[in-house]
């Protein structure tokens, strides 16, 4: 099985939320949503992964210029795009996207937005995948721009207040901030991120993480860069399994165990764990705030035809 790791980066852009609609596309493009879960659906059906991807290229997208799909934009041999940059490079899920986009290309040509596909599709996967089910309200416009220069995306060894502060630049509480790493219920991580954390790599273990884990682990690095899920019992569930697990000291990442840990987080964490209606209300909420993220809307930007390459101008 195909492995993807979610891990959140997170970039400073500013607070730029616009008026999005719900049935955006109910004149113009009536079967747009319709469309989208087909697609969806048949992916999951073979792919539970699936939603890891979409979750982990919603946000990479949204942190950067904001939510225009500017992560879809394919390099050029003159320009590197976000794409192909840091941590974008491990980003998965562009086919299904494609996917999406030709089915709606053939039934309403040059009406629905790539931004507007990624906010759907990963809607449905997260419906999918247990989590909860919300309406996306829409009119994104794709964006004009994809330069591998803005992607400056800090790693999971972010401390608490720093990760915060990125988010109130966003216009995100702690509370969301905490309900939208809950997307890593359904994600893993590459060795790579982890294994400073694991007592074969220290003089001594770390006394945060459950001696259990930390063994496992540690097998599982020995020979190579392989890949742990981030929530150890329901990994293809998004439900609040994941704040359970980091309340006792078996968070993977550092930025994971350290939200059981931060006073300032700590309180959400512990609520999550104990009301999974709570997480899927807050998650959904989360989830469509951050969809508003530097969107642009009206005559801003275009429709893209391709999803991975802007259109021809005259």
């Amino acid at each position: 099985m195909k492995l993807i790791s979610i891990i959140l980066f997170f970039f400073v852009l500013p607070l730029a939320f616009a008026d999005l609609q719900l049935g955006f596309y109910a004149s113009s493009c009536r079967k747009a949503e319709s469309i989208v879960q087909q697609v969806v659906q048949k992916r999951f059906s073979r792919d539970k992964t699936i939603t890891a991807a979409l979750l982990r290229l919603h946000f990479h997208d949204c942190f950067v210029r904001g939510c225009d799909a500017s992560l879809l934009i394919d390099s050029t041999k003159n320009t590197t795009s976000e794409k192909n940059t840091g941590a974008n490079a491990s980003v998965r899920g562009y086919d299904l996207i494609d996917d999406v986009k030709e089915a709606i290309e053939a039934t309403c040509p040059s009406t629905v937005s790539c931004a507007d596909i990624i906010a759907l599709a990963t809607r449905d996967t997260v419906a999918l995948s247990g989590g909860p089910k919300y309406n996306v309200p829409t009119g994104r416009r794709d964006g004009l721009v994809s330069n591998g220069n803005d992607v400056n995306l800090p790693g999971p060894g972010i401390p608490i207040p720093a990760l915060t502060q990125f988010f109130a630049a966003k216009g995100i509480t702690v509370e969301e901030m905490v309900t939208l790493l809950g997307a890593h219920t359904v994600g893993v991580a590459h060795c790579n991120f982890f294994s400073s954390r694991l007592s074969s790599n220290r003089e001594q273990p770390d006394p945060t993480m459950d001696p259990a884990l930390d063994a496992k682990l540690v097998k599982l690095c020995k020979s190579s860069n392989g890949a742990a899920f981030l929530d150890q019992n329901t990994s293809f569930v998004v439900d609040n399994e994941f704040y359970k697990q980091i309340l006792v000291k078996r968070g993977v990442m550092q930025i994971d165990q350290q939200l059981a840990l931060d006073k300032s987080t700590s309180t959400f964490v512990s609520n999550f764990a104990s009301n999974g209606d709570k997480f899927g209300k807050s998650f959904a909420s989360a989830m469509i705030k951050m969809g508003k993220v530097g969107v642009l809307v009206g005559n801003q930007g275009e429709i893209r035809q391709n999803c991975r390459v802007f259109n021809k101008r005259n």
